[in-house]
């Protein structure tokens, strides 16, 4: 066993190393260029599309859920513990400049994102049953006519959905319950099992109602936190972005209990965090847009942009000028408990605010994830080996609670990332597709113009 973690911790470098990161970059920057800088150009328009419409019920076109909740599913599973832990780890070993770097990945991460999407939509089937189904598995197989990538994806994305999107976010509630509240962790393993199945039973249209609701709350209730620690210490503010930007391209030197970082590791850390928290390049989310109903493949793309935005841009600085702010990342301290005594400090009471966001952003990446997981099981076997899936799903949480298998979850995290190669391979083949489809969106004839005229 030891010697078949040391192959997979090998091949976790390698997923994880320079070259993954560099062509998850290189892949936003050339989908920024090929859609027209998207992502800055059209911002505003952007906003208007997804935040200010985010409770509209009419909805133009085919699909299952609302645009709102397939995002808010999408969300659920991206707004999880890398906004808490995640964060927290690559300040912990990248220093505070890291964040810059998450910043950059995140800015061209949009028009990834962006890009996933739309094929999602493009691409998608609807089932005999009236469902609709899609993601990169379909995207790979029917848009690039490389199906051996597509059933690569569903491969690794079925199986990474036990670990990291299952035990490591059971351990994690299970983990704060038990230092906050002296809960039993098989109880709220227990407990998490059976909450989870009640919804995911429901299919994607309970799952998005749940989330739906589930994430506006929680999201809310974190970053209105945040914020008001960041108000009451706003003087602290200034100096914080200047550490930020300053250690982004210097490294950090040791100080107190942190070891100090390198310029290298500040990069690393700051792009691989922010590809996990936000999940830009994974293929993950398109999954869940597929199912949206839209009368444009671009128009629900919009939403993809909108997620990264909200997710790294918002709530995980709202987290990294807590920890730099409050000078807590000095302390040695690592992930979660570095953000709960950052919180603690900078507000009291802050720390259960972060237990409040770890429980919830746990709950909703179980819902988002299983159902990822579902949908590559049935791309991979057919739609009865759902019923498969989720007997070996939810279990599992439980087994997340109380332990876990440390086993599982390293292989996870490198399938999590094998995720990514035949995804963004496919946006690399597909991109005159998403350039095509973006051109018809804005051009002179397109919806874009139509509904500026309808304005006027």
């Amino acid at each position: 066993m030891d010697t078949f973690m040391e192959i997979n911790e090998t091949i976790n470098g390698l997923v994880w190393g320079w070259p993954l990161l560099a062509l998850i970059l290189g892949t936003g920057m050339y989908l920024t260029v090929r859609t027209g800088f998207i992502s800055f150009t059209k911002f505003s328009y952007v906003m208007k599309q997804t935040l200010f419409k985010m409770f509209a019920k009419k909805q133009k076109g085919e699909g299952e859920v609302t645009a709102f909740q397939a995002v808010a599913t999408a969300l659920a599973a991206a707004v999880g513990t890398g906004n808490i832990a995640g964060v927290g780890t690559a300040i912990a070993i990248g220093g505070p400049g890291a964040i810059f770097w998450m910043w950059l990945a995140a800015l061209f991460g949009m028009a990834t994102k962006f890009g996933e999407v739309v094929l999602s939509i493009e691409y998608r089937e609807k089932t005999e049953d009236g469902h609709f189904v899609g993601g990169p598995m379909y995207y790979l197989d029917k848009g690039a006519n490389k199906k051996w990538l597509g059933v690569l994806f569903a491969i690794f994305g079925t199986v990474a959905t036990f670990g990291i999107g299952n035990m490591v976010q059971s351990n994690s509630v299970a983990a704060s319950l038990k230092s906050t509240f002296d809960i039993d962790p098989l109880v709220t393993g227990i407990v998490l099992a059976i909450a989870v199945s009640l919804v995911t039973l429901g299919g994607i249209k309970k799952i998005g109602l749940v989330t739906s609701v589930l994430v506006p709350v929680m999201a809310a209730v974190y970053i209105i936190g945040g914020l008001i620690i960041i108000i009451l210490n706003i003087e602290l503010v200034p100096a914080a972005f200047g550490v930020i930007f300053h250690d982004a391209f210097t490294g950090t030197a040791a100080t107190g209990g942190f070891v100090g970082s390198t310029m290298a590791m500040t990069i690393r850390f700051g792009i691989a965090r922010g590809v996990f928290t936000n999940e830009a390049g994974l293929g993950s989310a398109p999954i869940a847009h597929a199912a949206a109903t839209t009368d444009h493949p671009v128009r629900q793309g919009l939403w993809g942009i909108f997620e990264v935005f909200i997710d790294t841009l918002v709530i995980c600085t709202i987290t990294a000028l807590v920890i730099v702010m409050t000078g807590v990342w000095e302390t040695g301290l690592d992930g979660a408990a570095l953000t709960t005594v950052a919180f603690d400090k900078g507000m009291p009471f802050g720390g259960k605010i972060v237990t409040f966001g770890l429980i919830f952003f746990a709950f909703s990446t179980l819902l988002g994830w299983s159902y990822y997981g579902e949908r590559c099981m049935e791309y991979l076997f057919g739609p009865k080996s759902i019923v498969i899936y989720r007997l070996i799903f939810l279990p599992l949480i439980v087994v997340g609670a109380v332990g876990g298998l440390r086993v599982v979850w390293a292989i996870a995290d490198t399938l999590n990332g094998l995720m990514a190669l035949p995804n963004l391979i496919g946006l690399l083949l597909l991109s005159p597709v998403i350039a095509r489809l973006t051109k018809e969106y804005f051009g002179k004839e397109g919806i874009y113009q139509k509904e500026r005229k309808k304005v006027k």
